[in-house]
Formats: structure tokens, C-alpha cells, sequence
């Protein structure tokens, strides 16, 4: 989920640690809760500072090991000291346990959007992406909105926040559902075995998708109910360029993080352009349909690479050419 959410989320809980007596009952400690959920609802996305390394390590470990099952309990001690040598609690266990409440919740609502985590790592080491709410959920955020303003005008915030969170779990319920039901929509469109990613957006009733069968991609969108395929392209073997382009760091990182990728090849006036498209991420541009998350390698006529790239490009082919190797000819 989103920066706001996740905080929204770590009032939330504070608001819903009041159903433990002790932590009503012990200002102090109530106190002590509430920075702890609010931080542990925010710690998994600190991995957000591998940025600073470039790019390309950013998406390789951006929700990677920081939100996978042994980071659930180094950041539940790491905050847990932290408050401790702040403000020492006696019920420290009470403490500990909404902690640790607010980092596992961190990182179990990220598993249901697009993006997803590697939440069961070491157990599994692959992305989990179960693509039933978007990013950011206006439902979800309003509901806790709702939430605040109960408590704010007396209300008593552990019942606010429990009917809150068990009408949010029956939505989450609703929204996987549904996302089934288009999935199968989309199977009958496309008419051949393949893998289905139906993909959320802002919209209730609109989704996007990736089909992937044993000769091609197929790229589209679901509006309440009707399937329009958008884009095919066809699946090619790799060839001697793909596998020396593949060799950047880069790219390696872009294919670490997705699966829904096409590849094409082009040559250029200083020999080759190879570019991967993640088909999850596409809008229009100047009427075409334009891929806005990408890896690019530009190779030399001799296969060594020359420059590369990955990242979003927002503006087509234009903004990517400046990009890259000011210097080819």
C-alpha cells in the first residue's frame, strides 16, 4: 500500500490496541503503542533508501528481504529497543506483541497489490503479487478516516477500530472475489491455456491484464465486465543479442522483479537496442500504447554493451533516448 495508508493503518492499530486493558489502563504505555505501531507500519518500506544506489538496486530489493518472514521479527526488535530506552514499559510484553502486530500487517496488505513482496521468503524466494487492491484504496483509507473523526469525537477507539477492521477484511474478501471472477472472464476471452494476471486500478469495475499462452502476450483491460484485448505480441526464442544484453546488472534486476515481459530487439546505427516491457505497466501516449516500466541495453556491433537502463519512462521513445548514450552515432 501506499506511504499514507501504512500510516493510517498504525493509528488504526494504536486506536484498536485499546481493546488490551493493560494499554487502556496505562497511559504511558498507550503512548508507548502508538509510536510503535505507527513506526512498524512504516519500517518494511525503509529499504526505500537502497534508491540512493541507483535504480537498478532499488528494484531488485525494494520490498525483497525487508518484508520477508525474519525481517518481521528484526524490525519488531529494532523498534522495541528503540522505545524501550525512550520510554522503559513494564508490560513490555504488551508493548511487543502491537509491534510486532504492525509490521506483520505492513507487509501482509502489500502481499494484495500489484507490486507485491517476497513475504514468504526463505521459504519461497519469488514475488507474491495476489493483484486484488491497488496501490492506494480510497475505501480503505476513507474507513480509517471514518475511524478517527469516531475518536475523536469520544467514541471508544478499540470497538471503532474493531468493526473498522473486520468491515475492511470483509472488503478484502469482496475485492478477491471479484478479481477471480474477472480472471475467468479473461480465460474465456482468450480462448487457450496460458497464466492470467488480472491487475487492480483506482476503479472498482475496471481492470487491467496480462495473458500469457505458449505463443503470446496478450495485454488488455476489464470494464464491468467486457474483455478488449489491447496488444499481442508474439514469444520469440532468445538470440545471441538478448543474451549478451543480458548480462547487465540492470537488466538482471529488471527480470528479478517481473515476469510479464517482452523482449524486442532493434538495430540501430551503432549497432543494437535491446528492451524488455513490463506489459502490467501500460498507458497511451500520443494515441499509441506506450510501456512505461522498462530495461534497455544498447550493444555494440561486436555484442559489448554500450549503455543501459531500466526504470519508468513517462514521455515515450524521446525522454528515453536522453537516457542513454549521448554518444552513439
Amino acid at each position: 500500500m501506499d506511504t499514507a495508508t501504512h500510516f493510517a493503518m498504525g493509528f488504526g492499530l494504536a486506536g484498536l490496541a485499546y481493546l488490551d486493558p493493560v494499554v487502556a489502563s496505562t497511559p504511558s504505555l498507550a503512548v508507548a503503542v502508538m509510536i510503535g505501531t505507527v513506526i512498524g507500519s512504516q519500517a518494511p518500506d525503509l529499504d526505500g533508501l537502497v534508491r540512493l544506489r541507483g535504480t537498478a538496486a532499488y528494484i531488485r530489493n525494494h520490498r525483497g528481504v525487508s518484508h520477508s518472514v525474519p525481517a518481521l521479527f528484526l524490525w519488531t526488535g529494532a523498534i522495541f529497543v528503540l522505545i524501550q530506552a525512550m520510554m522503559p514499559q513494564p508490560h513490555w510484553l504488551h508493548l511487543l506483541g502491537w509491534i510486532f502486530l504492525a509490521v506483520c500487517l505492513h507487509v501482509f496488505v502489500d502481499l494484495f497489490n500489484s507490486y507485491g513482496t517476497k513475504g514468504l521468503y526463505p521459504f519461497r524466494d519469488k514475488w507474491v503479487a495476489l493483484n486484488a487492491i491497488f496501490i492506494f484504496d480510497p475505501f480503505i483509507f476513507a474507513a480509517h478516516l471514518v475511524g478517527f473523526m469516531l475518536w475523536a469525537a469520544g467514541a471508544h477507539p478499540g470497538h471503532v477500530f474493531l468493526w473498522i477492521y473486520v468491515i475492511i477484511a470483509g472488503y478484502y474478501y469482496w475485492r478477491i472475489q471479484v478479481q477471480r471472477r474477472t480472471t475467468e472472464l479473461v480465460r474465456q476471452r482468450i480462448g487457450k491455456a496460458g497464466t492470467f494476471t488480472i491487475i487492480p486500478t483506482l476503479s472498482w469495475t475496471y481492470w487491467t491484464f496480462v495473458a500469457k499462452t505458449e505463443q503470446h502476450w496478450y495485454v488488455g483491460e476489464v470494464i464491468s465486465g467486457d474483455v478488449v484485448v489491447l496488444d499481442t505480441f508474439s514469444i520469440k526464442p532468445e538470440n545471441e543479442r538478448i543474451a549478451a544484453a543480458k548480462k547487465s546488472y540492470k537488466v538482471q534486476s529488471f527480470l528479478a522483479f517481473t515476469h510479464h515481459v517482452h523482449v524486442e530487439t532493434k538495430e540501430r546505427s551503432f549497432g543494437y537496442e535491446v528492451k524488455w516491457i513490463d506489459l502490467r505497466y501500460r498507458s497511451r501516449f500520443q494515441g499509441k500504447s506506450h510501456y512505461m516500466f522498462v530495461a534497455v541495453v544498447y550493444l555494440n556491433f561486436d555484442l559489448t554493451i554500450r549503455d543501459s537502463f531500466v526504470g519508468w519512462i513517462h514521455r515515450g521513445e524521446e525522454q528515453l533516448t536522453k537516457k542513454l548514450d549521448s554518444k552513439r552515432s
